[in-house]
């Protein structure tokens, strides 16, 4: 008979996510304790404001990952996404056409990847490290300047935002955001394909032999790892208001220490959007709270980055070592 302490006990695959929590709390907790004004709910909405395209990244890289892959093209489909709106934009383009383009491009770059992947069992590493190089390179071949944006669709929608209770403000960005987060944790655990995604990173042989489509379940994360590339930089070019070739270098480093510290395995198979949502806040958190010291520089952000990446990926050893014996 199996004891009470047992059956209550918290699955394993629920403790990286719950450690990401926790850590949040705990950050955010140490800058209401240190800081004067830390804990209110504009530093909060400012958080989802500033990292609205990191959240939207982080849920097509949690796909990716999920299935035991890497997409290391994503900051450079960023700087592309914004290349192609405001380049189009100022050749007279309306909006929506600059943004269909933009989510075009990020979404055949993620295809053509994802097909070279499961064709010809490249490497995803090497397969979208080709990637970045080449939408970095498409970057500048459509200008080496930075292109502002004027047009006032745009401008407008940058600048819009809506009042919560308590003044809080907060802007389309977000919304869009959270939509993309509700939608991906939707996909992922309540369709046929989120089940096979989930299925191929713990076991692609196994999966195949369900008669589940493992092919295009390969193909389809980079297709959407692909579009939140292109709809994160159509955000980021709404929050710099121009687009620019050196936008998110560095930037895909960033999305997947943030997917990572949310509790996604690198090995794949477990994993949840919500948990990347809370490694995303944990980054800004970090931020916010070297900013609000103003004695530190922005350098001891990636110093405490890689303090939690490293923990959380001892953490994830463990999970899985646990879960082998």
């Amino acid at each position: 008979m199996t004891s009470p302490s047992r059956t209550s006990r918290v699955p394993q695959r629920f403790l990286p996510v719950i450690a990401t929590f926790v850590v949040f709390i705990a950050t955010f907790g140490t800058g209401s304790i240190r800081y004067e004004g830390f804990a209110s709910g504009q530093v909060v909405a400012n958080l989802f404001i500033d990292n609205a395209h990191l959240i939207v990244l982080a849920v097509g890289m949690t796909f990716v990952i999920l299935t035991g892959g890497i997409d290391l093209s994503v900051g450079s489909v960023v700087a592309l996404s914004s290349m192609i709106a405001a380049a189009g934009l100022q050749a007279g383009w309306p909006a929506w056409l600059a943004v269909l383009a933009s989510l075009a491009a990020g979404s055949a770059l993620g295809l053509l990847m994802g097909l070279v992947i499961h064709h010809f069992q490249v490497q995803p590493f090497i397969v979208t490290l080709a990637g970045m190089f080449l939408a970095r390179g498409l970057c500048f071949l459509i200008s080496v300047e930075s292109v502002s944006i004027k047009d006032k669709t745009f401008r407008a929608a940058a600048t819009g935002s809506f009042e919560l209770p308590g003044d809080v403000v907060v802007t389309y960005s977000v919304v869009i955001a959270l939509l993309v987060v509700a939608v991906g944790a939707y996909v992922l655990h309540l369709t046929r394909f989120g089940r096979t995604v989930y299925a191929v990173g713990g076991s692609e042989s196994s999966a195949r032999l369900m008669g589940l489509a493992t092919g295009r379940a390969k193909v389809g994360v980079y297709v959407i790892s692909g579009f939140c590339s292109g709809l994160g930089g159509l955000l980021f070019s709404l929050y710099m208001l121009s687009g620019y070739g050196l936008h998110g270098v560095g930037m895909e480093l960033d999305v997947i220490a943030a997917v990572v510290i949310g509790g996604t395995l690198l090995a794949g198979g477990v994993g949840y959007v919500v948990g990347s949502l809370a490694g995303v806040l944990v980054l800004g958190t970090v931020q916010t709270l070297i900013s609000f010291d103003g004695t530190l520089t922005s350098w001891w952000t990636k110093i405490v980055i890689g303090v939690l990446l490293l923990a959380f990926i001892v953490l994830q050893r463990l999970i899985v070592r646990r879960r082998e014996q």
